[in-house]
């Protein structure tokens, strides 16, 4: 998913996170933010809303997770970086306003712009600047949306690695059952695929996938998943096993699997997979029919909102 500030360099982002971390401090004690839930509706919001920072409460009703986006390797930006820098006093009463309507608030992690593997961040430190981030900001957890491509591509097992450990070190800050931990990967992602040779998430999930509370699965910038077909029952090439009921047997649990679309076609590269709304609801409803219930992510804020998710909800979580 796209930032729209772009880090200028990997020396910049390494002073930056390590200023970041010299001023955030943890809450005395770690008290539970929030329950996980299930299913789970999940909106972003990157670009400019208004002075308040995140959408009103009746424009996203419908939803029950708002990810400020993106808490970059160079700190805060855009609406992550809009709400830390609100007074406290205005970051509370939001919060609250959100977790009264049953919405939990996280914070977005990367997004397309940044490539973590490949700057050499160390995961570990990342990590807990990250997890200090969270706490600060009274959040409800955090989301994993990495997109090192040429990490990925390469091969050789430093991605798949370098995410593992980062997952890990969350949560021992941000403990499973009181902290939201979910991940945003691409769909091709989670289906075996010689351009990955060492397993992309399908590896990621072997190795830290009974930490990750659910995958909002990037089902669209692929030339695939065009139509419920292609995005419910058989992807088709080259990222062959990558359509939702297909992914299981990758080993990965169907009711992990948050089916993510763009809000509008803008929020895509050329609309590539989108799916107007009231048609998606019917591709959801074919899902739940054979037993999915994970939920809905859409990429973003106001290109979705109270109408689009329920028009993509069809009649199955009404």
């Amino acid at each position: 998913m796209f930032s729209y500030t772009r880090m200028t360099s990997s020396v910049l982002a390494a002073l930056a996170l390590a200023s970041v971390s010299s001023v955030l401090a943890a809450p005395a004690s770690l008290k539970s933010r929030a329950t996980v839930p299930s299913p789970a509706f999940v909106i972003y919001t990157d670009g400019f809303v208004s002075a308040d920072v995140l959408p009103p409460v009746d424009q996203i009703t419908g939803f029950n997770v708002v990810a400020l986006s993106f808490l970059t390797l160079a700190g805060p930006r855009d609406q992550a970086q809009a709400f830390a820098q609100l007074p406290a006093d205005q970051r509370t009463a939001k919060k609250a306003e959100y977790n009264q309507a049953g919405i939990s608030l996280i914070v977005s992690a990367f997004g397309q712009t940044d490539e973590p593997t490949t700057t050499g961040a160390d995961p570990v430190g990342t990590a807990n600047t990250m997890a200090q981030f969270v706490l600060a900001n009274a959040l409800d957890g955090i989301d994993v949306d990495y997109e090192d491509l040429d990490a990925m591509n390469k091969g050789d097992g430093a991605a798949e690695q370098w995410v593992s450990t980062f997952t890990t070190t969350l949560r021992q800050t941000l403990p499973q059952g009181q902290f939201i931990l979910s991940h945003a990967p691409l769909a091709p992602w989670l289906a075996p695929n010689a351009q990955f040779k060492a397993g992309a998430y399908v590896t990621v999930n072997k190795n830290v996938g009974s930490l990750i509370d659910w995958y909002n699965v990037q089902f669209y910038n692929q030339h695939l998943y065009n139509d419920c077909d292609g995005l419910i029952n058989t992807a088709g090439s080259p990222f062959l096993g990558s359509a939702l009921l297909e992914i299981p047997s990758n080993g990965f649990e169907l009711n992990k699997l948050v089916i993510g679309k763009p809000g509008a076609p803008q929020n895509a590269n050329n609309g590539d997979g989108f799916i107007d709304p009231a048609t998606l609801g019917t591709c959801i409803d074919q899902a739940a029919a054979k037993g999915w219930n994970a939920g809905i992510m859409a990429f973003e804020f106001p290109g979705a909102d109270v109408n689009w998710i329920k028009a993509a909800k069809g009649t199955s979580f009404q």
